[in-house]
């Protein structure tokens, strides 16, 4: 066989030698391309712990080729061992697994002396770094080919029994747009031919050898790793004539222990799904931070710098408010500041309901940037009528182009997809983010949340979203917090899919933190009570609860200059009551004026002289 590729080298860990092997174009059992290790090459003496549970036929072989003699301690390198004869592997990735003792990529790991990669003398391999695939396989056409055929023969399967022969690695998306086609022309719908098109390219052309691969089969979850390129077969069952070669790790991962940004990816509804944003979390399962840091040794990388694998494991958590933020917000004790904390973590989502000018907008931003470490984490919406999903979520919206200035209909995201995205990003997934959502019951909710309504309440699924046709989820670290005025719209009036979705906490003139917030902040500025005093007095004449007046109104500097308290008794106050009690024939200065209540009040006790 003639010679096609050059001497790759590996370096072994912790400053060891570097063993040296060559690719070469014969298949191993599965279907991968074998390489060979000469004699003479050095084998690392031990191997990690997670070694026979990672890799474990990679693990068996080397114990049955150090049993066998053909790996023995080496007279040239002190502490390591040696291969005493040429050794055949079934993959680069097995015999780099051999060598090192650890699951290590062995399409990354084998370079040559100029140092690029083996993958990139690969034929048809896509450019790139290394992704992660969902391929689903425990019900093809009802059989669970993943117990039937892919772990015990080690491979990967896509059913396209009807494209045409002759298709291969590394073709482009177009071709296989036109094969599918032509050759599913009369047997499937549009929406079919369109999916089947995305799975068959990514299957052929965007997967290669050393991506991660994991399927799903009775409730656990299989990872493994891709070590050959694409097969297409004449299948007799056809449910499998597209294969691939995968090395598979010994036992999978109960699927209701994983990572819940794992298992919203896991759920989306296609044969053939990308799992690259959470591939860090799938490089974690099942071992310690201990475990991934002895892995990490085996290869080249920056002692410096976090693994992913441990960075994404960060714990999200809400920080207990502290006295310091209740004293800040005037709130009259930090546990029930504790309590709201308490109902977000539960929850994820909050409304903060009252009559106006209770401080509720003020309290959700102060809260959130808190809770969040900092406004950056903050984004706050107002709903008003018009407000719509395309507003929102996500829509085709009017853009202007910088350079031409013309205006077109484009794609364009809102605000709750920015900020998920932002919250999704790698390094941000345990800083919790907050939007708030100022005026909430003033839009049409059913028609602004959509879809969203179900992602509020099942956290761990997503959906396709009817514009881009993404897959979205929403972020375990985003926290929705809603501000609701019921002298606008009553609380018993929020449809019931709301109700179940959201906690509610009421601020209320009648009850704390709201009834003393007030005093409370006239203490702070040393100011007079009397306006504490005549809000209680007006409140008390009020029967509806949902119309009593909130502190804020006579907590601004305004208030306080020369004439600013009646002026906003007669501009602010009074106005809101005249519209509760349109039509009633009420006296609204009589009944709520200011020289009424101050008539009202007890007379205070006259100083001795």
């Amino acid at each position: 066989m003639a010679e096609e590729y050059p001497e790759f080298c590996l370096r072994l860990p912790n400053g060891g030698p570097v063993a040296r092997g060559r690719q070469t174009n014969e298949m191993g059992t599965n279907g991968s391309r074998r390489f060979i290790v000469g004699p003479g090459q050095p084998v690392r003496n031990d191997v990690v712990p997670s070694f026979p549970s990672r890799v474990p036929s990679a693990y068996r072989l080397r114990e049955k080729l150090i049993e066998a003699g053909a790996i023995r301690p080496s007279d040239k390198w002190p502490d390591w061992l040696e291969t005493m004869e040429e050794l055949t592997f079934n993959s680069p990735t097995e015999a780099a697994n051999v060598l090192v003792g650890s699951s290590i990529n062995g399409w990354l790991a084998w370079k040559t002396e100029d140092g690029r990669p083996l993958s990139d003398f690969m034929p048809g391999a896509s450019w790139g770094p290394n992704r992660a695939w969902l391929v689903r396989g425990s019900n093809v056409t009802g059989l669970d080919l993943v117990r039937r055929m892919w772990l015990p023969e080690e491979r990967v399967t896509l059913a396209a029994p009807r494209l045409r022969q002759g298709v291969g690695q590394g073709i482009s998306k177009e071709q296989v747009r036109t094969f599918v086609e032509e050759d599913y022309e009369s047997t499937a719908t549009y929406g079919q031919k369109q999916q089947l098109t995305d799975e068959v390219h990514a299957f052929l052309s965007r997967m290669k050898e050393g991506d991660t691969v994991c399927t799903i089969s009775d409730g656990r979850l299989y990872v493994g790793q891709i070590t050959g390129e694409v097969q297409q077969i004449e299948s007799d069952d056809r449910r499998s004539n597209l294969r691939r070669p995968v090395s598979w790790q010994d036992a999978g991962h109960p699927y209701d222990d994983l990572p819940e940004e794992l298992k919203q990816k896991l759920s989306i509804q296609h044969d053939v799904v990308e799992l690259t944003s959470v591939q860090s979390v799938i490089d974690g399962l099942g071992l310690t931070d201990e475990e991934l840091a002895d892995e990490a040794e085996a290869i080249e990388r920056d002692p410096s710098v976090e693994l992913p694998a441990i960075t994404v494991r960060r714990e999200l958590d809400l920080p207990e408010p502290t006295d310091a933020l209740a004293a800040e917000l005037l709130v009259h004790d930090t546990d029930w500041l504790r309590e709201v904390r308490d109902l977000l973590w539960d929850e994820r989502q909050l409304v903060l309901y009252g009559p106006p000018g209770t401080g509720k907008t003020y309290l959700a931003l102060k809260l959130a940037e808190f809770l969040g470490g900092g406004p950056e984490q903050v984004k706050l919406v107002q709903f008003h009528p018009s407000y719509a999903y395309e507003d929102f979520v996500e829509g085709i919206r009017p853009k202007e182009d910088p350079k031409t200035h013309e205006v077109a209909f484009r794609l364009t995201a809102g605000p709750l997809r920015d900020l998920a995205d932002l919250a999704n990003k790698e390094g941000n997934r345990h800083i919790p983010h907050f939007l708030i959502i100022d005026e909430i019951n003033r839009a049409n909710l059913a028609k602004v949340f959509g879809e969203l309504y179900f992602l509020l309440e099942y956290r761990d699924r997503g959906v396709q979203l009817p514009y881009s046709g993404d897959d979205f989820a929403l972020p375990p670290n985003l926290f929705v917090i809603g501000t609701m005025n019921t002298a606008d719209r009553s609380i018993a009036l929020v449809d019931a899919a709301m109700r179940r979705r959201f906690a509610f906490v009421e601020l209320s003139p009648r009850t704390e933190p709201t009834i003393g917030l007030l005093r409370r902040w006239l203490t702070s500025q040393e100011r007079d009570s009397e306006p504490a005093d005549l809000l209680d007095a007006l409140n008390s004449r009020i029967d509806d609860a949902d119309f009593r007046i909130g502190p804020s109104y006579l907590m601004k500097k305004g208030v306080y200059r020369d004439g600013g308290l009646e002026r906003t008794w007669r501009t602010k106050i009074l106005p809101l009551l005249e519209e509760h009690h349109y039509g009633e024939g009420v006296d609204i200065e009589k009944r709520y004026g200011l020289s009424a209540l101050r008539r009202s009040l007890p007379a205070l006790p006259e100083s001795p002289a």
